[in-house]
């Protein structure tokens, strides 16, 4: 089973995938991917929204449960959503730990900053493990005029780096790097003693995490630092389109997906 502490310990590459429910969680979980990240990149890539943004705590947690059921040996991180956190350091605490204890979380994840730091600090000391977040983060969408390379100015790169190394030392157990310059990341990797996990932050970070829907070929869109390992939206394109054909043509169901009960011939 994966753990908080095993993460630094180990000599692969961290493995990281979003899922948002329970049968995903599981295929993620038995290919053997050592964190399930319940994103609340459900927004865009699950729940219909724009962003980020609209995501609810209560949303978070429930898909969170979900996942943490169907999941044996992956650690499974839930993504604190927007105004979950930053706003009152003792309810952004209450809230991680409600995600621990009634969604069965590992671990939390924040979107961070200098304001985070003190609440990165406070949550690890009252026993709720958090991966911190820097580079592009979406719930700044609105600040930062769009979903943007980050830390690609000298300043920039300078507050990234020194971002990191502070909510290392508040006690994140790792660090999330998104849409960040390759040589950047690597820089902040190599400073750090807590595995960094890159999404289009190139291949010098500890791990690689990406958002299921991506990897799978699941939506429509994907950014450029993604690959899509599959196709899984053709598949269910033509499984549905088999599907109404066979319904339409009389084809399904067919005698063996019905039963029928001799005792009931005289029923009108």
């Amino acid at each position: 089973m994966t753990t908080t502490r095993g993460l630094r310990e180990g000599d692969d590459p961290i493995t990281m995938l979003t899922a948002y429910d329970a049968p995903t969680a599981a295929v993620v979980d038995d290919a053997g991917i050592d964190i399930v990240l319940v994103g609340d990149s459900m927004g865009n890539a699950a729940l219909g929204y724009d962003s980020t943004l609209p995501v609810t705590f209560d949303e978070v947690a429930s898909r969170t449960a979900a996942a943490a059921r169907a999941t044996e040996d992956a650690l499974v991180v839930a993504d604190m959503p927007f105004l979950s956190f930053g706003v009152d350091e003792a309810e952004s605490v209450r809230n991680a730990g409600r995600l621990l204890k009634e969604a069965n979380a590992d671990a939390v994840k924040i979107e961070s900053g200098p304001h985070t730091v003190e609440t990165t600090r406070r949550m690890t000391e009252v026993g709720i493990p958090v991966m911190a977040h820097l580079g592009l983060t979406p719930q700044h969408v609105n600040q930062l005029g769009g979903y943007t390379r980050q830390g690609t100015e000298q300043d920039a790169a300078e507050e990234i780096v020194e971002l990191a190394g502070a909510h290392a030392d508040a006690g994140a157990f790792s660090l999330v790097l998104e849409h960040v310059p390759a040589n950047l990341a690597g820089a902040v990797t190599e400073a750090l003693d807590i595995p960094t996990i890159g999404i289009g932050a190139g291949p010098d970070c500890d791990g690689q995490v990406l958002v299921i829907n991506d990897a799978v070929g699941l939506g429509e869109w994907s950014p450029p630092f993604a690959k899509q390992f599959g196709d899984v939206r053709g598949e269910m394109v033509d499984a549905v389109e088999a599907y109404k054909e066979a319904v339409t043509s009389g084809e399904f169901p067919a005698d063996e997906h019905s039963h029928v009960e001799e005792d009931l011939d005289d029923v009108y």
